[in-house]
């Protein structure tokens, strides 16, 4: 998501390297789980700092994902749902 984001002009490599640096400052990253944890915090920080994206817009979606995974059967793809304002 974050190369895309950047491929499409959204932020700059540089915004990018400066979010994930500013994230992961201080904090030791012992597993690769946790490093993912930083990288989305990361990436919800500087798109709410770009106006793209603001921490109540992220936690709407993300519980229109977990919502959506909870009612899929297991072994069936999870739809998309739409995203909130959209047609």
């Amino acid at each position: 998501m974050v190369v895309d984001l950047h491929a499409r002009g959204v932020f700059s490599w540089q915004d990018w390297t400066c979010a994930l640096a500013a994230e992961l400052r201080g904090h030791e990253v012992e597993s690769g789980a946790r490093y993912y944890h930083h990288w989305l915090s990361a990436l919800e920080r500087l798109l709410g700092e770009l106006g793209i994206a603001d921490a109540q817009a992220l936690a709407a979606r993300k519980q229109a994902w977990a919502e959506a995974y909870r009612h899929t059967p297991h072994g069936t793809p999870v739809i998309a749902p739409r995203a909130i304002g959209r047609d």
